[in-house]
């Protein structure tokens, strides 16, 4: 071989192992239903080489040899799933890859258990989440009706004639949760007696719910919990328009006009959400007496949620809603209130408004959030019997306003930490007055707060969550302390263990069920407040184990939570007597202690998208150390009255993700003890009556069609809600009855139809 033929093979050789060795890269981003999804897992088994996608989507793979490669695509709460790719040499490949969700709330990110976005399964509180998905296969149309289908959390209806509702948190009332609306207090204690019912389900993207008093870094109410109702987002440019109509017995209708609009701009810098609704519910008589029992209900609803960011730094959101509502029950419908028998009218004006401002640093350590908010409400009112004066008014405002400072010290004492602290301010007003009950409402409650929190991943496995809040009332002359202790383990990648401590208060002021007025024995009933009331205090336990494992065909997962409250200093309501006008009169006072305690247990499961199981129950016990004198008549309780010791729900959802989806859900109220007053027809003394167990099923049907030539869907949908009719059937006759005997379920056997228009 000569000199030269030796060279060209020995560079023939030599190119061949260099472009051998040679490695390249691929990169892209994993979507699902057009959103980039962030910490996704892609990897190449083969390999042992992974990354996660970043909080943009994006994922990029270094030092692979060109050729043929099988990546595997998955995350928590999406099919995992198995592409093949062709590395070839020169450039960076580019491959995007879209998932189909498995259930897109198992590991979202959270906002309210750390006032900070977090990843679910990484949150040291234990946070559910209720999103628009589940608004939809339920048929529920209005924030009220979709809450129960939350385990933990249950809906009552406490009036016959008007029917305001309160959400029942671990046992507790509704003056023991505290609401957010896009993370801010302003639901007021008024908003509270109708509010739930007046938000409709449009309007909401989710709903984060906490049990137990691991969030009082927002206030003094989170004692049984904290809901916090996030409003549509601006993600993309589309439209939906929707009808739904209800027939109730076969006999009243319920009507829902809703529309959504979302405009964002090609460089997703800015953009508007725009939601209306429109309702019309006649009112109905389920005893044939002539007096409703579910009341007359006209609302008009929209509003809007925008963003502007400016550049990656800086992030403007602006918030409004406005509620129109006029609520009328009793008889008489069509006359003037005050000419009727018996009536309850209510005509609100609502407005809720807010503005959050948040900067990111330039070292991307350290960001603020500048943020206030306010709600106004304007209400007429009339409660009354034989065209007695019973009209009445109401203001009611809320103000609130703070800062949030956040660092992230990336290397503290080997872990990570993100260190808040923070500074707001809420006031609230309340004026309720009816001249001819001499009942009068006038407070204003002032509470200002600073807090400090600590969310430090001491490692991958665990992590402390500590926080203190101050706060000072001006009912209150001490500051008082709510500090709150909160521990993440993850035992396995799929199993995490929670533990916290939450200390709470409430100041002494009028609740939102003193300021509503019911029937009894032909007259009415008011709630007095004790001029004496001090503050309530509170210490809460909760201990939870969240079990969650997906595969590519089958994700299932369960929760055990129980719970410890004990109330100090309780609030309570004691039967005084009646008034020099004959009316009834409850005291609202200092009782001792009150302890709450259970176990909430949660399953979910869904097998290759075809079938999908969500369901929770809950077992408690609520009891007064010291008995309360609910009647003069009848001897004290210990036990928490309307308050049932079990009660769950289930969704059974088949074919999901399909064309066509079948769901079926429930509600269980167990047994529970209601007062029914005397002077009600046929009841002569007070009496506790002791409730059925109440099972209501739920059965929807839909279809999606795709109008190729319009680019949207058009979803038609029909069913029955409580299709087995399991509701109250001893309602109290005429115009004496005792109008807060009512329990079960909201409605009964009711037939529904839908359409639905635009891009889903």
């Amino acid at each position: 071989m000569n000199l030269k033929t030796l060279l060209t093979c020995s560079l023939a050789v030599f190119t061949s192992l260099s472009a051998y060795s040679q490695t390249w890269s691929i990169k892209g981003t994993i979507t699902s239903q057009g959103r980039s999804l962030s910490y996704i897992g892609v990897s190449i088994p083969r390999l042992n080489a992974g990354v996660l996608t970043d909080s943009t989507g994006v994922y990029m793979l270094n030092s692979l040899n060109a050729g043929t490669h099988k990546l595997k695509v998955s995350g928590v709460g999406f099919s995992p799933r198995l592409f093949t790719v062709n590395i070839a040499a020169g450039d960076t490949t580019i491959a995007d890859f879209e998932l189909t969700s498995a259930d897109n709330t198992l590991d979202a990110v959270v906002v309210t258990g750390t006032r900070t976005a977090r990843r679910r399964l990484s949150s040291p509180v234990a946070v559910n989440i209720l999103d628009s998905k589940t608004f939809n296969i339920t048929q529920s149309n209005t924030l009220s009706e979709g809450l129960c289908f939350q385990p933990g959390l249950r809906m009552e209806t406490d009036c016959q004639t008007c029917n305001y509702t309160q959400l029942r948190m671990n046992g507790m009332g509704g003056a023991y949760s505290q609401m957010l609306v896009n993370s801010r207090p302003v639901f007021s204690s008024l908003m509270s007696l109708y509010g739930l019912e007046q938000i409709p389900a449009n309007m909401i993207d989710r709903v984060e719910v906490i049990r137990g008093g691991g969030s009082v870094l927002y206030g003094s109410s989170a004692i049984a919990g904290t809901v916090n109702i996030i409003t549509k987002q601006p993600r993309s440019s589309s439209f939906t328009l929707s009808n739904n109509t209800s027939l109730i017995d076969g006999k009243r209708s319920d009507n829902f006009l809703n529309a959504n609009l979302n405009v964002v701009n090609d460089n997703q810098n800015a953009g508007l959400s725009f939601f209306a609704s429109r309702r019309d519910r006649q009112d109905y008589d389920a005893n044939g007496d002539g007096f409703s029992e579910m009341p007359l209900l006209r609302t008009n609803s929209f509003g809007f949620n925008s963003f502007l960011q400016f550049d990656p730094y800086n992030k403007l959101e602006i918030n409004g809603w406005s509620i129109y509502e006029e609520r009328r029950g009793g008889n008489k419908i069509s006359d003037q209130p005050d000419k009727a028998d018996q009536s309850e009218y209510r005509l609100h004006n609502i407005l809720v408004g807010g503005v959050n401002y948040d900067h990111l640093f330039r070292n991307k350590k350290s960001s603020i959030s500048i943020y206030g908010s306010g709600q106004t409400t304007k209400r007429n009112h009339y409660t009354g019997t034989d065209q007695q004066d019973g009209w009445g008014k109401t203001k009611d405002y809320t103000l609130q306003g703070g800062i949030q400072y956040n660092y992230t010290a990336s290397n503290f004492l080997g872990g990570k930490n993100v260190l808040t602290a923070g500074v707001e301010n809420q006031y609230e007003y309340t004026f309720d007055e009816i001249e001819a009950y001499d009942y009068l409402i006038d407070q204003g409650v002032n509470l200002a707060g600073v807090f400090l929190q600590s969310d430090w991943e001491i490692t991958d496995k665990f992590t402390l969550l500590s926080g203190l809040r101050l706060n000072k009332s001006n009912r209150v002359d001490d500051l008082a302390f709510t500090p709150r202790l909160s521990t993440l383990y993850k035992l396995t990648p799929e199993m995490q263990l929670r533990a916290s401590y939450a200390r709470g208060f409430k100041a002494p002021q009028a609740l939102e069920t003193d300021m509503h007025i019911a029937f009894a024995g032909g007259g009415v009933s008011l709630i007095r407040v004790d001029e004496a009331l001090k503050q309530e205090t509170s210490d809460s336990f909760n201990a939870s184990v969240d079990f969650n494992r997906a595969s590519e065909d089958f994700i299932y997962g369960f929760t055990f939570d129980g719970f410890h409250t004990r109330l100090h200093d309780a609030f309570i309501l004691e039967d005084i007597g009646e008034d020099k006008n004959g009316n009834m009169q409850y005291l609202r006072k200092n009782g001792g202690q009150a302890t709450v305690k259970g176990l909430t247990f949660e399953a979910r499961a869904n097998y290759m998208q075809l079938v999908q199981l969500e369901s929770g129950v809950t077992v408690q016990n609520s009891r007064f150390s010291e008995a309360v004198l609910w009647s003069e008549e009848q001897p004290s309780s210990h036990k928490f009255l309307r308050t049932p010791d079990v009660y769950g729900y289930y969704t059974l959802s088949f074919l999901p993700q399909r064309r066509f989806n079948a769901t079926l859900s429930g509600v269980l109220t167990g047994p529970m003890e209601v007062p029914h007053l005397a002077g009600a027809p046929g009841v002569e003394d007070d009496e506790l009556k002791k409730t059925s167990t109440y099972f209501e099923n739920h059965l929807k049907l839909s279809y999606r069609f795709t109008l190729k030539d319009l680019k949207q869907d058009l979803q038609l949908s029909l069913g029955v809600q409580n299709m087995f009719n399991q509701y109250q059937n001893d309602f109290d006759i005429g115009k004496n009855r005792d109008s807060n005997y009512i329990y079960g379920p909201a409605r009964p056997r009711t037939f529904f139809l839908g359409v639905k228009f635009g891009l889903m």
